[in-house]
């Protein structure tokens, strides 16, 4: 394998829980009630906009008042305010990601603008600039397999020898529909009870749950 690919929300960066936290409350706010697992299931790893429209088409189904206008706007403002509060790098992130040898690149739902500035934060940047890639430059987010191809294609590699590392059901979906080899991550304090399970599930080809096992993962593909 020449290329590992990293998610950045939940496997770079502790932002993934946050927004977890933040948004079944709000939802709880208005009377919709998820299960966790559906939650992370559903919604985890997607684009803004394919967030909101598939959240406001389940609330719809489950609320006959419709949402206060400003619902998304209180939520962004409130999740805003967490992440800038409590964004931080996962443990060992860094270092792990600084002795590998392979190429790497970050191909994240998150836009442009916020993905960088969440790894300038967290002092991760400089592991992977200028190759970093968000679903704002792509038509299609994950599940799709578009950002993961379009990364590939930036770096001059094929997708056979790429390796993702994903924590969301949506992520792993996404890196195998490109044909390639997913690494399923649940370090981050977000992948409770079972996550690792449904990830092996949709289709990872390992699953491991710190930076250590993910070294030793990822020399066991031959990345480095």
């Amino acid at each position: 394998m020449t290329l590992i690919i990293f998610d950045c929300d939940g496997v770079l960066v502790n932002s993934e829980e946050i927004y977890l936290a933040t948004e079944l409350e709000f939802l709880a706010s208005v009377g919709v009630v998820l299960e966790r697992d559906v939650y992370t299931d559903t919604f985890m790893g997607l684009s803004p906009p394919m967030w909101q429209a598939r959240l406001q088409s389940i609330i719809a189904e489950r609320r006959s008042a419709p949402l206060p206008s400003d619902f998304f706007k209180q939520l962004d403002d409130h999740t805003t305010a967490r992440i800038e509060l409590h964004l931080a790098a996962l443990p060992d992130a860094r270092q792990t990601i600084d002795g590998i040898e392979a190429r790497r690149c970050v191909a994240s739902s998150t836009p442009s603008a916020r993905l960088r500035w969440k790894l300038q934060q967290t002092g991760l940047i400089g592991l992977f600039d200028p190759h970093i890639f968000s679903s704002d430059m792509v038509l299609n987010g994950k599940p799709a397999p578009d950002l993961f191809l379009h990364a590939a294609a930036a770096m001059g590699v094929q997708p056979g020898e790429c390796v993702v590392v994903e924590d969301s059901v949506n992520g792993v979906m996404a890196g195998k529909a490109a044909g390639m080899q997913v690494i399923g991550f649940t370090a981050g304090a977000h992948c409770a009870g079972n996550h690792g399970a449904r990830l092996a599930t949709a289709g990872a080809d390992r699953v491991v749950g710190s930076y250590g096992d993910l070294a030793a993962a990822l020399a066991g593909l031959g990345a480095w």
